[in-house]
């Protein structure tokens, strides 16, 4: 708020003053009043209304002021209203009752939004621990059942799996902290845990592995570490199509971090796919073509990087290959033994 504006907005308030001492001044000159009997009327008569109107502006720029310094320092816009004191003029107590009336409202519908949040979280967890049953009995009706056939269901019964693994942790990818046990992970167990998951990915392709230099542990969750490093494993395999194709994992410690690498040989992303590849049901080129991207996997898995305190990058060249890195701040991780 600066005085320009401030006088823009009492113009009217003055030219009303100075047409009536106009008005008035006329009447004292046709009854021959002297100038200085007219000057004294003037002042008598603006003095009051300018120091009123200073005082007035000193008190509505020193309330934006606060409002602007406070809006300036505030994360979450939303809470000015909760942290405001309640101003001294009329016009301030309006706008200061108005924003309790609108946070008030704003917060009841967050209430009934988070309400459905909640519902429907609950329903998607439901489902996915009801739908194993089946899952479980159709495993057990394949095992019982060996032939070639069967063993084809049972390779698309866990890419179905995974889509449900999927929908769960996005699910709970906004209550990362009421899922969440921190304790010591060994980076070279969970490597070997995930690598056995995606097996028969890795024979069926005659993909080499190498994570003979994988060690150390890290204290994190191990169940979403897993989820994250399945789905970096899980893209490496994917998009391997020559039998010469190999998935390096190792581990390398910095001074602040120790950063765990899943390095392939396959297709590569091309340059313009690279900065959109964590963006939510982005697919790109590779996606497309082999049709084999939800677009959820590499969003997810930065996601859920972010809320447990992990760095995830990613590079990659056409043609060449694709590596991601998962960094662990040392504050959140023991060394490497």
């Amino acid at each position: 708020m600066n005085l320009k504006n401030y006088l823009k907005e009492r113009m009217l308030f003055l030219l009303n003053n100075l047409i009536l001492f106009v008005i008035i001044g006329g009447i004292m000159l046709l009854v021959n009043s002297n100038w200085n009997l007219i000057l004294l009327t003037f002042c008598i008569w603006f003095f009051p209304v300018l120091t009123y109107m200073i005082i007035e502006f000193m008190k509505q720029k020193a309330f934006y002021n606060e409002l602007t310094s406070i809006m300036d320092n505030l994360d979450k816009k939303f809470l000015l209203p909760e942290i405001m004191n309640e101003p001294e003029s009329l016009e301030g107590k309006l706008l200061y009752d108005i924003l309790q009336q609108t946070n008030k409202d704003m917060h009841e519908h967050v209430k009934r939004y988070r309400v459905r949040e909640n519902e429907y979280r609950e329903y998607i967890e439901t489902w996915v621990h009801e739908i194993k049953t089946p899952i479980a009995s159709t495993r057990l009706i394949i095992e019982n059942n060996q032939n070639s056939i069967t063993r084809n269901i049972k390779e698309e019964l866990k890419k179905v799996e995974e889509y449900i693994e999927q929908v769960l942790f996005y699910s709970r990818s906004n209550n990362v902290s009421k899922d969440y046990i921190i304790k010591e992970v060994s980076l070279a167990d969970l490597t070997r845990k995930v690598i056995k998951r995606n097996s028969r990915d890795f024979i069926s392709k005659g993909i080499a592995i190498d994570m003979e230099a994988v060690e150390g542990t890290v204290y994190s969750d191990a169940k979403w570490l897993e989820f994250i490093l399945n789905q970096l494993i899980g893209n490496a395999t994917k998009y391997i199509k020559e039998r010469d194709g190999k998935v390096t994992i190792s581990t390398f410690k910095n001074e602040n971090n120790i950063v765990l690498t899943i390095e392939d040989n396959g297709i590569g992303i091309i340059d313009k796919d690279l900065n959109k590849v964590f963006e939510k049901g982005f697919t790109g080129e590779n996606g497309r073509k082999y049709g084999q991207s939800t677009g959820i996997g590499l969003y997810l898995c930065k996601k859920l990087s972010e809320q447990l305190g992990l760095g995830l990058t990613l590079t990659s060249k056409t043609g060449e290959g694709t590596k991601v890195s998962i960094v662990f701040p040392i504050g959140s991780v023991n060394l490497l033994h």
